[in-house]
This record gives structure tokens, sequence and C-alpha cells, in this order.
């Protein structure tokens, strides 16, 4: 039979208890979830109040220079036959995600400050998710395997060639990008098994996927260990891969006799290593040392940081401090 009040859990609904007997004819109380939850509340930055439009106009042409400069950088690569090498190709690659994960993310911000919040379905910011684990994964694996190739560069040059060539490159990033869409399936589907009955709150700007496990009502004790696996696979095993690398990166540019070596040796990675460490630095302040309470702002602030302004960065790091693409730029005009 069933119980006849609801009964309540924090600020979560549970459906009342089922009382069954089984075999053996003693009683067996189960409790039944339904999802209560078919919209999505984001908060966003509340009380912006007087510097709304200045942050609206900030970050309007953040995303006007993000999607223009990173999509330059694709129709260069297609265009010049002077930068075809693997670094350019996984430069290209980058370019792509941060496009991916800049739409994904920005014009619902956008929306978002003016309106001083937003309502979305579930479904949606579940797809929200989904589209942006898939680009942070991939990047993940794109970094690691471009310090791999900087590390052939500069440490075994002589291989670099039979190493690199042009089907392990795209072999790599065919991988890539399938092994990161698989990653990113693995959470969004664990993500719809669950039950949500509120509240239907998320006090952020987009839709992460420890915001989202917080409004669900279902047992999520086996779904964090599935995260921290999902967390070691495409985040901490890469980050040590790349920091491996560096080290004999380091290593062999310290037994260089010649300073001139060792300054272009440097050169050629110094791109790739200054956008790591803003990328990773970021991911780690922000799901390493989460922030509660009155630091949720931080918590804020700092994914604006690898959503917004890593994918900003990366095309201005990779072209203005970069010789060929400037070259190949002045080709393509001329």
């Amino acid at each position: 039979m069933m119980a006849d009040p609801t009964l309540l859990a924090g600020d979560k609904q549970i459906h009342p208890d089922i009382i069954s007997k089984n075999a053996h004819g003693i009683e067996m109380k189960y409790v039944v979830y339904h999802n209560n939850v078919t919209y999505i509340v984001l908060t966003g930055f509340p009380n912006l109040k007087f510097i709304k439009i200045l942050f609206f106009l900030l970050l309007f042409f953040i995303y006007c220079v993000t999607t223009s400069g990173n999509l330059f950088i694709v129709i260069l690569f297609h265009l010049s036959k002077t930068i075809q090498s693997p670094m350019y190709l996984f430069i290209t690659q980058l370019s792509l995600l941060d496009i991916i994960l800049s739409t994904d993310i920005l014009p619902n911000l956008l929306y978002i400050i003016l309106h001083d919040g937003c309502t979305m379905s579930l479904a949606g910011c579940i797809i929200q998710f989904t589209f942006f684990s898939h680009a942070e994964t991939s990047e993940c694996f794109l970094l690691t395997v471009m310090s791999y190739d900087r590390y052939l560069a500069i440490c075994k040059p002589l291989h670099y060639s039979s190493i690199m060539n042009q089907s392990i490159c795209i072999k790599s990033v065919i991988i890539i990008w399938v092994l990161s869409f698989k990653m990113a399936l693995v959470n969004s589907l664990s993500l719809c098994s669950l039950y949500y009955c509120g509240p239907n709150i998320i006090d952020h700007f987009f839709c992460d996927y420890l915001q989202i496990l917080e409004l669900s009502c279902s047992d999520t004790s086996w779904i964090h260990i599935q995260t921290y696996l999902v967390g070691l696979i495409c985040a901490i095993a890469p980050f040590m891969i790349i920091v491996i690398s560096y080290i004999y990166i380091v290593i062999t540019i310290l037994k260089m006799k010649s300073n001139t070596g060792r300054k272009k040796a440097f050169t050629t990675c110094s791109s790739h290593l200054t956008v790591v460490c803003i990328f990773y630095g970021t991911l780690i302040a922000v799901y390493l040392f989460p922030t509660k309470g009155q630091l949720d702002i931080l918590n804020k602030v700092l994914s604006l940081f690898y959503t917004i302004i890593t994918p900003l960065l990366n095309p201005i790091i990779y072209t203005f401090r970069n010789k060929d693409f400037k070259k190949a730029a002045v080709k393509i005009k001329s």
C-alpha cells in the first residue's frame, strides 16, 4: 500500500513509500522517485546592476574575436601550403574545439546577463554539458599529443618525420574526437539515468557536471566513482604525460651547448606550454579545490577562464608569436 503524506528530504521532494510483502511475508519498504524537474534555472551573475551592459558588451566582443580568430586559423591552414606540419594540424583542431566550446557557453551566457538568469529544459542542460565535456576532454588529449610532438621535435629530431607522419597525425585526431565523444557520452548517459526531484536552480552560468548531480535525489555514490575514473583517464593521465614530456624537453634543452639552439628549442614549445599552464591551472583550481558558500563567485570567475578566456587566448598565443602563421597570412593576402 502507499503512505498518504509526501515525504521531504531537505529540499528534495521524495514520493511516498511503497510497502509490499516479499515471498516470506516480510514487509519491504521502497522509496519511489519520479522526475519532478522538467526545466533548469541558471542564475548566472546576479546583481550586476550598473555593469550589466558593460559586461554583456565585453563578452559579446570576446565571442566575436574568439570565433573569428579561431576560424581564421582553420581557414589559413587549409589555404596555405607552408603550414602543413603536424603541429599546425593540431593547432587547427584546437581552434575547432575552441569554437565549439565558445558557441556552447557564450550565447546562452549573454542571454543570462541580459535577463538576470534563464530557464532551459533538463534535456537541454545535459546536452550543453555534453558539448562542453567533449570540447574539454578533446583539448586535454590534444594538448597531450602536442606535447609529445614537441618532445619528438626537440629530443628525437632524427625520428620525428618517421613517427609524426601525415597518416599518424590524422589517425590521432580521429581517435581524439571519437574517444572524447565516448567519454562525454558516458557522463551524459549517467546523468540521464538519474531521477531529479528538485530544487531546479543551478547557481552557475552553464550546466556543469557537479551542479547537475546536486539536483538529483538518486543514489549518486556510484556515479562519483565513475567521475573519478573518467577524470583519471581524461585529465590526470594526460597531464602527467605532458609533465613527463616537458621534463625530458627541459633536460635536452639544458644539455645544448649553443645558446641560439636553446632559445630556438624553447621558442618552439613556449606557446604550447603557455596554453597548458592556463588551461590546466584553472581546471585544477575549479575541480580540485571546489568552493562553496560565499566563494561560489570565485568558482564562477575561474570557470570563465577555461570556458571563455582560454579559447580567446589560444589563437592570439599561437598566431601573434608565430612567424610561420604571419608569413602564411601575408602570402594569402598577396
